[in-house]
Formats: C-alpha cells, structure tokens, sequence
C-alpha cells in the first residue's frame, strides 16, 4: 500500500460512523455475547486454536455479527472477503471462491466469506457453496436475524455450527458508550464529550439491544452540540432524547414481551376483535417481528378458532402467507393486516380442533381396527385372506360383495350417502366433529341432521 492509498484509508476510516470505527479488533474487546465467547466456550476455543469450520450467527441487529467474523478474521490471519445476499448473485460467490483458490494454493492463506442477510439467499444460490464449504476452500461466516432453521438450507446447517447471539443489556451498551466517549483515536474522545449518566441509562434502555443504535446516537449527539462555558460538549438528556428520536418498540424473540405480544394478538383474533388484532400486529412489524412468523400464526388461528364457520378464513390465511414471502416490507403490512382483520371478523368456531383432539385421545384408546368392508382388497396379502374374511374392493364394481360382507359405495345413493359403519368396533357410535351454529358450520350441522333423519 502506498502513501497515498494509506492516507485515502485513514480518511475512509475517520469519516465513517463511530460505530463502524468502534468495532473490536481482538476477541478481549468484544462486549456481550459471554454465553458463546466465553474462554471456557466452544465458539472461543475453537477460533484461538484456528479449527473453526463454517458457522452461522442469528440473533437481533447490533447484536456484533459482522463484527465477531471480522476479529475471526483477524485471529486467525484470513483473508476477509464480505457479500450482502440481497445484492450479490453467483458470479459474486464465483470470484470470491476463485480468488479463495488462488489464496490457498500460492500463499496458503484461507479466506473466510462472510455473507450478510444470508437468509436472502435461495436454494440454488446456497446449494453453490456446499462444495467449497466441504472441501475447505472456503470458511463460510452467515449472519442472518431469522431462524436459520427455517430460511437456511438444510445441507448448509448440517456443515455449520449454528451461534445464537444475544441483544446487549443496558450495563454492556453504558460500557461501549463511555468506552466510545474516552478513545480518542476511534471514538469521539478527541472532542472531549461529556456524557451524562442519565443520558447514557436512557440511550441504552431505547436501544432495545442494538450497540450501533447507541453508538450513532451518541455520536449525531456529541456532532450537533456546541461545547458549554467549560469548553467541553455535554450530552445531556435533553440531547440524547432527540438524537434517537422515538423510543423502539422492540423485543428480544425469546423474552416475555414476545410471547406475551403474539398471545395478544391470536386471543384478539379468537375474541372477534379486529382493532386489538391490528394494533398488535402494528407492534410486532415495528418491532422486527418476522413476517413469516406471523403469517403462520394466522394461518394456525383461521383452523383452531374459525374452522368450517368460514372455510374461507384459511384460504385468506394461506395466502396472505404466500404474499409476504414474495413481496416482502413495508407492503406485507397491509397483507398481514388483511389477513389478520379477516379472521377476527369471521364466525368463530373450535369445532374442528375440538374433533381432532377427541380424534387423538380416541386412537390412544382404541384397537383402530379398520372394519372388514372397507379394508383395501388390492394388496397380495389382502387379496390371499379376502375369501376367509369377505370384503370387497374390486375396482369398478363397488357394491360387489365376497361372503356376505358388503362396502357400499356412496355414490351409486341418493344425495351420495349411505348409512354404514366407518369406525372401528370398539368405537363405532363415537362422534368427534360437533358442528356448532356459526356461520358455515351451521349450515353443515344442518345437512348432517338431515343425512341422519333420513336414514331413521
């Protein structure tokens, strides 16, 4: 590197945000994440003796993915190499695979890929790396803040261990805030900032997690404010307060508020109201709640609590989930929202969850011995005992009988029905399904009465 190409650097680097400048260069400096890095932990062991494999991080932003590959980077003298899956495409992995290549074969050097977003990435884009990934050209690094095990092909999470990384507490972020206000080479000590105790407690509790929300904040602070009579800058509240702007609803995926949101949510569907639905479902997008997650909720909701009083309900459910996937926010909002609304308006019935629950405390108790008549007579072993246990099953002559024991075939009867018995012995007058008198159901409670009025 030349002089010039040094000095271009250094410019690069002091006009970058603090928390780009701030990120830790030696496992030591990184703040959080214990529960992983810990000296006693197998991420940390595994990275000092340099006998890391291919790992995924997940976890919220700001949480210090991208940093954690970096200082591997660093550790282990590899040549760092970072794509974004939302912008990068195959011939992007193709060149960073050869120059890997090239890496190894000449200098002996490994390269680590690290790829931002990889969630965004589809099969085939991930199916491309398994070989470089198995064969050690490359050491793949993915970051991603959805559940790797529901966006990550399979093949690459069984060729990587799989780091979740934790939002920062309070006291972590208050300790990168100060440590930022002190440096006087990568942080903001050159002006000689003084920050607030109450400033600092309220930029890490809206935080919610996110070190570089801080950081930014602190720094947009420390940018605007004029030095006071002692001639120094002082962040104050007042200060802090208007450089993050709005308190983030947010949660940690794992933590009370998470489940006790979504229960909010599907018992406002459940409970016919579609203001506390939506207003939930507001609070869940604003705090990065994933999409796709919801939609399943939904999906779930329209069963357990609409069932056959709105056929309907599912259909809408179900696509509303096929949507999100392909367009993606802000606009899945309005998706959601239709979807959400939807359900909590239709007629509520828990007749068809109420039937399978029966169903399954049923089949613990029964023999399940499928009766004679309706077993298949197609198979060798059927077909050798249907003359000692007569029943039918010949294609194309439904109401054929063997021996006496006949299978009566619902549509050669008037309004495609016929009386006969389905379930086991044991349970053969057992009912599960009890339609209720909502909506559609009550129109199918109506033509069941009728089906069994018929045959009396």
């Amino acid at each position: 590197m030349n002089l010039a190409e040094y000095s271009a650097n250094r410019k690069k680097e002091s006009a970058s945000p603090l928390a780009l400048r701030m990120r830790p260069e030696t496992l030591d400096e990184i703040v959080g994440q214990e529960h992983i890095l810990g000296k006693d932990k197998l991420l940390y062991r595994a990275i000092a003796a340099d006998k890391l494999r291919s790992v995924i991080f997940y976890g919220p932003p700001g949480t210090g993915k991208t940093t954690i590959a970096r200082v591997i980077a660093n550790i282990t003298k590899s040549v760092f190499s970072q794509i974004n899956a939302t912008t990068a495409g195959k011939k992007d992995m193709a060149d960073v695979v050869k120059k890997a290549k090239d890496e190894l074969g000449y200098y002996n050097r490994k390269t680590i890929l690290f790829i931002d977003e990889i969630h965004r990435f589809n099969k085939s884009q991930q199916d491309f790396l398994l070989p470089y990934v198995e064969d050690g050209t490359v050491t793949l690094i993915g970051a991603t803040t959805e559940n790797p095990y529901f966006e990550v092909n399979r093949a690459l999470l069984s060729r990587s261990m799989l780091f979740e990384l934790k939002p920062l507490t309070q006291e972590q972020i208050r300790l990168l805030l100060f440590r930022a206000a002190s440096d006087p080479v990568k942080g903001m000590g050159a002006y000689h900032p003084v920050l607030d105790e109450d400033a600092a407690d309220f930029l890490a509790s809206r935080a919610a997690g996110d070190a570089r929300r801080a950081l930014n904040a602190f720094e947009l602070g420390v940018l605007t404010s004029s030095p006071s009579d002692d001639g120094k800058i002082h962040v104050t509240l007042d200060v802090a307060s208007e450089c993050i702007q709005k308190k983030v609803i947010h949660y940690d995926k794992q933590d009370d508020n998470h489940y006790d949101t979504i229960s909010a949510f599907i018992k406002s569907m459940r409970g016919s109201d579609p203001d506390a639905a939506v207003f939930y479902l507001a609070k869940m997008l604003d705090a990065g709640e994933d999409v796709k997650f919801i939609a399943r909720r939904i999906m779930i909701c329209a069963s357990e609590d609409v069932g056959n009083a709105d056929p309907q309900a599912l259909i809408v459910a179900v696509s509303a989930a096929q949507a999100v996937e392909r367009i993606g926010m802000p606009e899945s909002q309005i998706i959601l929202a239709h979807a959400a609304i939807y359900v909590a308006c239709a007629p509520k019935s828990n007749s068809v969850v109420e039937a399978i629950y029966a169903a399954n405390r049923a089949v613990e108790s029964s023999n399940g011995s499928v009766p004679v008549h309706l077993r298949d007579a197609t198979t060798s072993r059927i077909a050798a005992s249907a003359d000692a246990h007569g029943y039918d099953g010949r294609p194309g002559d439904p109401d054929a009988s063997i021996r006496g024991t006949q299978y009566k075939y619902a549509h050669n009867y008037p309004e495609h029905y016929v009386r006969q018995q389905y379930l086991p012995d044991d349970i053969k007058d057992a009912a599960f399904y009890l339609p209720g008198e909502n909506g559609r159901e009550k129109e199918i409670a109506a033509w069941l009465r009728h089906l069994k009025e018929r045959d009396l």
